[in-house]
């Protein structure tokens, strides 16, 4: 599905508010409300549109501490991870990467001892490495048209 300056205007109204009403994106962009929703359809079905999903606050809901936590895989043990990586409720985006370490997840943890414990169970697979997430940077940035 090629993208035209309509369809991009559509998703930058979604990636700012997903909960905006189709009338609503069809104001802004200046379509009618069933021509959005077209659209939107369309992309969703081309799997240019993967989902919406809530965005919840983890210190909100008790978790004091975010890492990123790389892992260098033992020989052998890379694949057992990535099919264990899965059942970890601590972790909200793991990636396999290039370089020395072959994973990097984003994790969430109550406390100190959490972190601790957690780090045990991953060491079986491999060396890790943490570094504690002070703040964000820069956060859900929309994704804007190829220049």
């Amino acid at each position: 599905m090629v993208l035209d300056a309509l369809n991009w205007k559509i998703l930058k109204c979604l990636q700012q508010n997903a909960r905006q009403s189709n009338a609503e994106i069809g104001r802004q962009v200046g379509i009618s409300s069933p021509a959005v929703s077209e659209r939107i359809k369309k992309m969703e079905d081309a799997g240019i549109i993967l989902g919406y999903k809530t965005v919840v606050s983890p210190l909100d809901m008790g978790y004091q501490l975010k890492a990123i936590i790389t892992l260098r895989a033992f020989i052998g043990k890379l694949k057992p991870f990535l099919e264990k990586v899965k059942t970890y409720d601590e972790v909200l985006n793991c990636y396999r990467i290039t370089g020395n370490e072959n994973i990097v997840m984003e994790v969430v943890l109550k406390n100190q001892k959490h972190l601790e414990t957690f780090i045990d169970q991953l060491i079986i697979y491999g060396e890790t490495k943490t570094q504690i997430v002070l703040s964000h940077v820069t956060r859900f940035k929309e994704i804007k048209p190829l220049k």
